[in-house]
């Protein structure tokens, strides 16, 4: 059985040398990170796996790897890449990684929140540009933050929040309870927060989950936080609302459409922060996300898992 990671950027291909044993399943590593999906079955070949850290798999080149049977996704939401229930029908499992990024990605919402409160993100632009710019900020201390989904990085960025003296009160799909945490209603957690920070899996019922009629129905000049999935948030709506002001400020890692376009309407506006889809880029979150890959691959060919 053979494991190919098919789009490995530097930082990773380095990661996945150094935790492989020599026991393992073969691995071949394609340093090859803007493989285009069309090249897919060709670098595959007859491999039983697939490695994808961002790379589409359409269905229609799925049936084009005639060996491939299993997907090990590096990360929690492939539905951004791939369809999984499309995939299984053709006999392809997609397995995922839960949890590897979770204080990286928690650091990264909360680096956000403070960076768009406290506008440095235009002072920084308009200081290189030879400009004195002073502006206003906000005060996070004593201010509501929304978490929209509670799992393992909301409530790191909830025990983050709370040591910076703010309040917390959250919304999720099911029941949860977590210390310190007041659990409500999405409506009220759009209403009462200062901060909305989102942390929801996409999935088909919750793709656009904060339309305009929700974001209409948030605190004037709240600040939005996405480092979950871009899809998550009308994104027409969002930028007409920070053009208007109803949102005071975006502080956004995730987006529609990735790599974001030049000239993007998002790059024309002074009250966003953006950050390239890079949340989890931390050496302790990489070399998580692929011991957890190649335990995935090990599981799959019998191989023992690596604790």
């Amino acid at each position: 059985m053979k494991a190919i990671f098919v789009d490995a950027n530097p930082t990773l291909s380095a990661v996945a040398e150094r935790l492989h044993r020599a026991d393992d399943l073969e691995l071949v590593i394609n340093r090859q990170p803007d493989i285009t999906s069309d090249q897919l079955p060709a670098v595959l070949g007859d491999a039983e796996i697939a490695i994808i850290d961002h790379t589409h798999l359409p269905t229609d080149i799925a049936r084009q790897c005639k060996g491939l049977k299993h997907v090990v996704f590096l990360g929690t939401g492939p539905r951004s890449y791939m369809n999984p229930e499309e995939l299984a029908e053709i006999g392809i499992e997609v397995h995922i990684i839960k949890g590897y990024g979770d204080t990286a990605v928690a650091e990264c919402a909360f680096a956000l929140m403070w960076a768009s409160a406290k506008g440095f993100g235009r002072m920084d632009r308009e200081m290189r540009a030879g400009n004195w710019l002073r502006s206003d900020a906000v005060q996070l201390t004593g201010k509501t933050l929304g978490l929209i989904g509670f799992g393992g990085i909301a409530a790191e960025v909830a025990r983050l929040a709370q040591g910076a003296g703010m309040e917390v009160i959250a919304w999720n799909r099911s029941a949860k309870s977590h210390p310190g945490v007041r659990f409500t209603e999405l409506d009220e957690v759009l209403a009462k927060s200062h901060v909305v920070s989102m942390h929801l899996l996409l999935t088909d019922e919750t793709r656009g989950i904060i339309s305009r009629e929700r974001i209409n129905a948030m605190r004037d000049g709240a600040i939005l936080v996405n480092t979950a999935r871009g899809a998550l948030v009308d994104e027409d709506a969002m930028i007409d609302a920070l053009k208007s002001g109803k949102l005071g400020h975006a502080g956004l890692d995730v987006f529609v459409t990735e790599p974001m376009p030049k000239d993007h309407p998002l790059t024309k506006l002074d009250n966003v922060t953006l950050s390239a889809h890079s949340a989890f880029r931390t050496p302790e979150a990489s070399d998580n996300l692929i011991q957890s890959a190649l335990n995935h691959c090990r599981r799959i060919s019998g191989k023992g898992v690596q604790q």
